[in-house]
This record gives C-alpha cells, structure tokens and sequence, in this order.
C-alpha cells in the first residue's frame, strides 16, 4: 500500500510539473509573430566563401580541418594532418539579378610545430558597377562598390583532443566608391577591426584501429568595433556572429569515410526594436545605441517577440559528405532560416576530386522557393596540399 501511495505521489508530482511546463511553453510560444529580420553592415562576412562547406548546407564549426578552415573555425588547423597548404575559392553571387557580382577568397596555413599553426585569409566582394542618377533622373556617374576583410589567426593544440585559435581581422568597405556625396550628405569608406575566438574538440570512437570520430566546434566572430561610412554620426554594428556545431565521422575502410554534420547560427547584435504607437506612428530601434558588448550578451534576450523570437533568429544547417579513398568527395546539405527573419531556405549538392597536389570542389545551390535571388549560384575552390608538392620533388630529386 506505501508503495502505491508513493508511485502515486510521484505520478502526480510529474503530471503537475508537465502541466507547467507546458502552459509555459505554451505561453512563449503564443506570443504575437511578425518578420523582423536582422541587418547588419558587411553582410558579406556571412556568406560561405568555400564549396566544399557550401555544398554541406554551410557547416564547417566541427568538419575535418582543411585550407578554408579559416573561415568555419581556425582552431581546426591545429589538427591539420598537413604541414601547410591554400586554397582559392571564386563564387558568382545572385547571378538571377546581375552578372558582375562576385565573392574571391584565399585562404592558407602553415604549421609552426606539431601543436601550433598561423593561417591568414582575404576575401573580396565586388558589387559590380552601378549607376548614379540624381532625383531629377540625370546620371551623375558610375561607381564600383566593393568590401574586403584581411585576416590572420593562430591556433593551437591545449590537449590531445582540444585545440583553440584566436583571429584578427581588418576590414574595409568602400560602397561609395569615390563618390563624396553632396557637402551635406557625404560619404566615406568604412573601416572596422575585429577578433574571432574559437575551439574544437575531436575524439576518436569505434575502440582501437577505428578512425570514426565525434567532434565539436564553436566560434566566436566578427566581434569587433562599429563601422560608419559618414565620419561616425551614424554607426552600424558587424554581423557578429555565434556558430556551434558537431560532425560525426564513420569510417568505412580504405580510406574511405562518411560524415554528418550539423550546425547552429545566431547572430549577437541587436533585434530591430521598431514599432508602431496608438497613433500609428513608428518608434525609432532604441537598440542601435548600444555598446558592442551589451548587444552581443542582449542579443539573446532582446527581441520584441520574447523567446519565441529569439529561437527563430537561429538558424540550423545540416550536411552530409562521402569521401572515396580520399580522392573522390560526394556532398550536399539543407540550410534552413525562419520566414520571420529572412526565410533563406535551400538545398546544396556537390562533388570533389583531388589530383596528386591539387584538388578541384564545386557546390550548387538549389532554393526551396521559387524566385530566389540565390537560385543557381555556383561555387569554385581550388586547394592545393604543398606537402604533397615538396615529397613529390624531394623524391624525382633522390631518384636523378
């Protein structure tokens, strides 16, 4: 009888705890929903420059470390299976609207020791040109806007499993492009510093001889200054930005693998605060003021929709790659935003051959909605493996 009674106490205990539970949840996820997408200066920071991670849905937090890891996560490096190694990455960009819009990026590193690496990066937006017209419709002139970011990172082993890396980043975006302006409106290039911080784990799994792996990653980027493109009355915050992920990794024998990998974004800058009055009037974002540091730690509590917001402002990737021998690379992916801020949702595919040194990556992007602007966009990567190179020439030498 003391036993019923007390799984009957217990019963009760949960039935109430889930009760609460969900009239809690049930309160925050009932809260009014209204698109309020996110915009920060320098989006172009955000888009994946590489195709190998491109055609994966864009992870890259916890993949295997490679020359483009300076972008997903640049403590990966530390466990680089090279000594050092580049690559270089062109994507043509919203080809459905214009057809001189592109993305460039080299990527490299090199190791230091077995338990250090530096590694470096430029990437290159070019907007095309536009033309300048006045309010009475006479042209002014031609202008060719265009941003870029140099960077450099250091990583490094803390133990066997653990690796960290730090990045500084310089960047500069000159959308006027020499075009001052009228004397009281001008406008100049904008320039802004800023650091990344990350980490990544890797363990091995499958008992001895196995290389299946379990491995995360998180990084910390684009935390940096605000950028002004009028002499600093007006300042727009970087697309700072949280990335956390895994990637599981089963091996199949003979050099050939198969790995799934997944990934969370959230961007630490302020939720658009505007909103309407009584009397139908907009109330002017009160959150652009903000110090940097205050708007990455509110970021993840500030949104006018409450948590149900918040969970939206995340976004969720995942991908998949089969890899033949280490010669032949199958992959694709799924990237999934909220409708509510910005509905980016698209399918990637791809393929990747590696040659004696060299290895070719191309990724296509396949929208979930029609009339997507991003439809059809195609991403090229050449990577180069120098440590194949120097054996390849050391041993033709030995062999004169």
């Amino acid at each position: 009888m003391n036993l019923f009674l007390k799984f009957k106490s217990s019963l009760n205990c949960l039935l109430t705890s889930g009760f609460i539970l969900f009239i809690s949840s049930y309160s925050v996820f009932c809260q009014e929903t209204r698109y309020n997408p996110i915009s920060t200066a320098v989006p172009f920071l955000t888009i994946t420059p590489d195709s190998r991670h491109g055609a994966m849905g864009d992870v890259g937090a916890a993949t295997s470390p490679d020359a483009n890891s300076q972008f997903m996560n640049p403590s990966k490096f530390a466990f680089a299976s090279d000594k050092w190694g580049f690559g270089l990455s062109f994507t043509p960009w919203l080809r459905r609207l214009v057809n001189d819009v592109n993305l460039a990026y080299v990527s490299g590193f090199y190791q230091l020791d077995p338990t250090q690496v530096i590694g470096a990066s430029l990437r290159y937006f070019s907007m095309g040109q536009i033309n300048l017209t006045s309010i009475d419709r006479t042209h002014v002139g031609t202008v060719s806007p265009a941003e870029f970011a140099l960077d450099c990172s250091y990583s490094r082993r803390l133990t066997d499993n653990l690796s960290g890396g730090v990045t500084l980043r310089y960047i500069r975006s000159d959308l006027a492009a020499g075009f001052g302006g009228t004397q009281t409106d001008s406008y100049s290039a904008g320039n802004a510093y800023a650091s990344d911080i990350s980490f990544f784990y890797r363990s091995k799994t499958g008992g001895e001889g196995s290389n299946s792996s379990l491995a995360a990653g998180i990084n910390f980027s684009n935390i940096g200054s605000k950028i002004s493109y009028n002499q600093g009355s007006t300042k727009e915050f970087l697309p700072a930005n949280l990335k956390l992920g895994s990637t599981y990794t089963a091996d199949l024998g003979d050099s050939t693998s198969f790995s799934l990998s997944l990934d969370f974004n959230k961007l630490l800058v302020p939720t658009p605060a505007n909103h309407v009055d009584s009397s139908g009037n907009i109330v002017p974002d009160s959150n652009t003021g903000k110090s940097v540091i205050s708007s990455i730690f509110g970021s993840f509590s500030d949104a006018p929709g409450g948590m149900k917001e918040e969970l939206q402002e995340v976004t969720i990737s995942f991908g998949a790659e089969y890899l033949y021998k280490k010669l032949f690379a199958v992959r694709g992916g799924y990237f999934n935003e909220s409708q509510y801020k910005g509905n980016r949702k698209y399918f990637t595919a791809g393929v990747g051959v590696k040659l004696n040194i060299a290895g070719i990556d191309i990724s296509y992007m396949i929208p979930a909605e029609h009339n997507n602007p991003l439809a059809n966009t195609i991403r090229f990567t050449l990577l180069f493996n120098m440590d194949s190179f120097l054996k390849r020439k050391k041993a033709n030498t030995v062999n004169m």
